[in-house]
């Protein structure tokens, strides 16, 4: 190693010491002022992210909301595409899914507003299974805007058949449906 160092042709590893100290000096310096801190841009930090929303939703009335596209102009016109919206309340609509969730799905129509469920059978009780049809009637949030239909059949003598079900079962998962999206709508 000595070899090495005390060759001329390697005179550049041989530094002087107080060249050395000024040579860390200056990376030093010039490193530090590459440093950066680690904060987040405007569109990336989610505490503001989390403000704007919740501006956003104590803008919102319960009405339609939920456009598909942006607005945008054609050729200079004054036209505006206002996008589609959900052609029901988003609370009402949002509360009968959560009320029926534990039901399997047949179809759930947004725009109609029709949210069918397949035959569930009763647990604790095998020989009974339940269907439910929703309708939601309106944009606003009211007590007639919901509707349900409650099917009832019991399994008797190797078939399936229907039943009647009691008005009050229905007013209670209608009442149960508006209660969910008062909630929501405070929330």
């Amino acid at each position: 190693m000595n070899n090495f160092l005390n060759n001329p042709k390697n005179k550049i590893l041989r530094i002087d010491p107080l060249k050395k100290s000024i040579l860390i000096f200056l990376i030093s310096v010039i490193l530090s002022g590459c440093s950066t801190s680690f904060n987040m841009p405007d569109w990336m930090d989610a505490d503001l992210s989390r403000e704007r929303h919740a501006e956003r939703q104590a803008q919102r009335d319960g009405g339609p909301k939920g456009k598909i596209q942006d607005n945008f102009k054609l050729f200079g016109s004054d036209i505006k595409d206002t996008g589609a919206t959900i052609g029901v309340n988003s609370l009402l609509w949002r509360a009968s899914l959560d009320t029926i969730s534990f039901m399997p799905l047949e179809n759930a129509d947004p725009y109609g507003g029709i949210i069918m469920t397949e035959w569930y059978n009763n647990p604790n009780n095998p020989n009974e299974r339940y269907k439910i049809t929703i309708y939601i009637l309106d944009t606003r949030l009211r007590a007639d805007a919901v509707r349900v239909s409650l099917f009832m059949q019991q399994y008797l003598n190797g078939e399936w058949v229907n039943t009647s079900t009691s008005d009050e079962t229905r007013l209670q998962l209608e009442n149960s449906i508006l209660t969910k999206a008062r909630q929501m709508k405070q929330e």
